[in-house]
């Protein structure tokens, strides 16, 4: 039976209506959790390293885009809470919206209104059009070193309509444009202030202000109280402090000097250390779209594809895989393996590419064979020396490649490398084989193809096919993803096969923080995305 009340039974006096209505609406919408969220407090970083400047735009590691991103806002981004980025999860930053033309030619951003930098100066779509002149190399005060040209090779030109809409031309249709202006490689940056400035001091339009770099010290930004998106970020700053050192790092977060590790610097074996001695830490083991790789310098006898084919059939990635990442890493192509890449060959098809066949006696047989062929044997080694940076990840890595190498009468001396000199060796050729790794700042073919494999691209080894270009240009404007991921993977099997940049294994790192640091998010397909930090906060 329903009991029907009468008007009298709600002739509350005033007072107690409103409470009960207040109560009754709190039920109906819960309060937002962002409401317990605090605001305030400093968040200590360990940084692993000293970057060679503070532009983005200038340097290829984590190393500055980390500790820099918080710095700048992108015209779109990928989504800060979903941990694998694709091309369906961007949502809007300096852009409010966007458009495509029907040709697939022209896309137009609205943008954001009232935003300023942090010198005071306003945001316009000027600074849009000077950022993509920076890219393209056509700017009064270029960059020193363009690691992103390449990306926007497409782009024909950038026009304004006003200080609010920008309009980026290209010359041919290229639906995955918006991933890489998603990166966390490309921000905006201000027409107005020196390309040295930026390098030392940078100017940005995000959550937190540039204080200062000190090499081999620290770096410091603080929380930008006029920043466009109202109570963020609620962090009062982060400082990051350079310990070179890992143990020192690690031993440093556990006593409480930190309330972060460096992201995906401890080992898989390191990890179990980290929780055993501090069973309160937050810890991640993510897969990164990072992988090992050798380099070789297309000189005699590495000109020669046999020769690198027979380097490839040498390699035992299992035993990489069981070393580094105690069987927690990946063995992949040119892309990322899946299910976090979103673009890697299918395990079966990776299995017949020389070096993949998991009978590595039978591979190695075969490789001694090719180099018995040309001459080369247990009386006649090559001896070279293997050039690598002077990061654990690297170093651990070379010594594994060099035991493997003297299986096909390879005789390798490691050559370390320091992190500020390591990218201009390799633009120079200054090196005869290079254990790399390779991390892309997209996992999307438009980036990692163009960037690393197309002919007059970073690939540091002047590696050309026309063959591969032209089938680089027919994923890129492939509308449909599924004929795209088919193209991609045809280029995957034609690097690997040729045995340019052989990946010795996709690595896992983990990342770990005291309990009291909350909404951290970490992406699993780009380790250069996801470091705004806006959305951080302190819980104490």
């Amino acid at each position: 039976m329903v009991r029907v009340l009468s008007k009298r039974a709600f002739a509350f006096p005033a007072w107690l209506r409103c409470t009960v209505f207040l109560l009754l609406a709190g039920a109906a919408f819960p309060p937002d959790p962002a409401w317990a969220q605090k605001q305030g407090g400093v968040l200590r970083v360990a940084h692993r390293d000293s970057p060679a400047s503070m532009s983005i735009h200038e340097e290829g590691t984590i190393s500055a885009v980390m500790p820099m991103m918080g710095v700048f806002n992108n015209l779109v981004l990928f989504d800060p809470k979903v941990r694998q980025n694709s091309l369906e999860g961007i949502v809007p930053d300096l852009a409010t919206k966007w458009t495509w033309s029907e040709d697939g030619r022209v896309l137009t951003f609205s943008l954001r209104q009232g935003v300023k930098w942090h010198d005071g100066k306003p945001f316009t779509a000027a600074d849009v059009k000077c950022t993509f002149e920076l890219l393209a190399g056509t700017a009064k005060d270029n960059f020193k070193v363009n690691f992103r040209k390449g990306w926007y090779a497409n782009v024909e030109n950038v026009t304004t309509n006003g200080d609010f809409e920008a309009a980026v031309h290209l010359k041919t249709p290229q639906p995955a444009l918006l991933a890489l202006l998603a990166s966390g490689f490309t921000p905006v940056y201000p027409c107005h202030v020196p390309q040295a400035e930026m390098r030392r001091a940078p100017i940005g339009t995000g959550p937190f202000k540039f204080v200062e770099y000190k090499p081999n010290q620290g770096i410091k930004v603080v929380r930008n109280p006029n920043y466009w998106k109202p109570g963020r970020p609620y962090l009062d700053g982060i400082e990051y402090t350079i310990i070179a050192n890992r143990s020192t790092a690690i031993l440093s977060f556990v006593s409480g000097k930190f309330d972060m590790t460096f992201p995906f610097e401890i080992t898989v074996p390191l990890l179990a250390d980290v929780k055993a001695q501090m069973p309160t830490a937050e810890c991640d083991l993510s897969p990164m779209n990072v992988a090992a790789n050798l380099l070789m310098n297309p000189v005699p006898p590495f000109d020669n594809i046999e020769i690198r084919r027979a380097v490839a059939m040498a390699i035992d990635r299992k035993a990489f895989i069981e070393i580094m990442t105690q069987g927690k890493g990946d063995a992949g192509g040119a892309m990322q393996p899946g299910p976090e890449g979103r673009w890697g060959l299918p395990p079966e098809v990776l299995r017949e590419m020389p070096g993949y066949d998991p009978d590595v006696a039978k591979s190695r047989e075969k490789a001694r064979a090719i180099m018995a062929a040309h001459g080369y044997g247990p009386n006649k080694q090559i001896k070279l020396k293997l050039s690598s940076r002077n990061l654990p990840t690297y170093r651990d890595a070379a010594v594994i490649l060099i035991s493997q190498l003297k299986e096909i009468w390879i005789d390798a001396e490691l050559q370390i490398v320091e992190t500020a000199q390591w990218v201009p060796k390799l633009i120079r050729r200054d090196y005869q084989f290079g254990l790399s790794q390779v991390g892309n700042g997209v996992d999307d073919p438009d980036q990692t193809y163009p960037e690393n494999y197309a002919c007059g691209s970073r690939t540091y080894m002047d590696y050309c096919n026309k063959e591969i270009d032209a089938l680089i240009a027919r994923q890129s404007a492939e509308r449909d993803q599924e004929k795209r991921k088919q193209i991609a993977w045809s280029i995957d099997r034609k690097l690997t096969d040729e045995a340019v940049r052989p990946m010795l294994y996709y690595m896992r790192g983990g990342t770990c923080w005291r309990p009291e640091v909350k909404d951290l998010t970490i992406m699993v397909n780009s380790i250069y995305n996801g470091w705004r930090m806006e959305d951080v906060w302190l819980d104490r």
